[in-house]
């Protein structure tokens, strides 16, 4: 298994790392990491299974404000997408950030129109989900973490839609037997959550003065079936 994380914010990465590999269930031993932010992206041979996490990054940012990190990392990201939409090389979880990386390799439109407030949301499955390999054995709806200023029109050509909500209508998607997407965050605990709002409290996601009030709400959330993703994907392709 490897983890690609593509946040600038090391302790943000550091804590992403441990929510993914406790979620899996795995030791350090049986999930890799690798730093998309300083180094080109390489994934060996053996590896079967590949998760992306977030950032503060967007897709949709001004290509002119977009540092040389940000191109050089959504560009391996793309063709990494490409790839195993192509059934080439190792299954994929693209997370947050990542689904908007994936849906434009793809051919999907990414948009600042469905953005979603920092906190819990509630999404549901589709017929599509609710028979899917890996969000199949998940409750057809519960709580899910979230917080982005841009997500997706539709699933890209080809993508089948297994998770929705009103304020964001592409919460999850497949494309292919390998390829997952998910606009939320499936990997960590409310409390992990929490804390990581924490880093991010002056990015602009909620104002920074209402910190305490949010993570309070969030650390009381019952936040579950999001981490059986991880685990079911980790069991199917790991």
């Amino acid at each position: 298994m490897l983890y690609i994380s593509a946040r600038p914010q090391t302790v943000a990465a550091d804590a992403e790392f441990e929510s993914f590999r406790t979620a899996a269930r795995l030791d350090d031993g049986d999930i890799r990491r690798h730093d998309l932010v300083t180094d080109p992206l390489m994934i060996e041979p053996d590896v079967t299974a590949v998760i992306i996490g977030g950032s503060p990054y967007n897709v949709t940012d001004p290509e002119s404000s977009k540092t040389d990190e940000q191109r050089r990392g959504e560009e391996h990201l793309a063709r990494l997408a490409v790839a195993c939409a192509d059934g080439v090389g190792p299954a994929v979880l693209f997370t947050c950030y990542g689904i908007g990386v994936a849906s434009r390799a793809l051919g999907g439109e990414v948009t600042r129109a469905f953005p979603e407030d920092t906190g819990t949301a509630v999404v549901e499955l589709t017929d599509a989900g609710q028979a899917d390999p890996v969000f199949g054995s998940l409750a057809s709806r519960f709580s899910v973490l979230t917080t982005h200023k841009e997500g997706c029109v539709a699933p890209p050509p080809g993508g089948v839609l297994l998770a929705t909500n009103a304020a964001c209508p592409v919460q999850a998607y497949r494309v292919g037997e390998r390829l997952y997407a998910t606009q939320f965050h499936p990997e960590p605990t409310a409390k992990a959550f929490a804390e990581r709002m924490d880093v991010y409290r002056n990015d602009g996601y909620f104002d920074a003065a209402d910190y305490d009030a949010l993570a309070a709400e969030v650390v009381r959330t019952s936040v579950t079936e999001p981490l059986r993703i991880i685990r079911e994907f980790v069991r199917l392709f790991g």
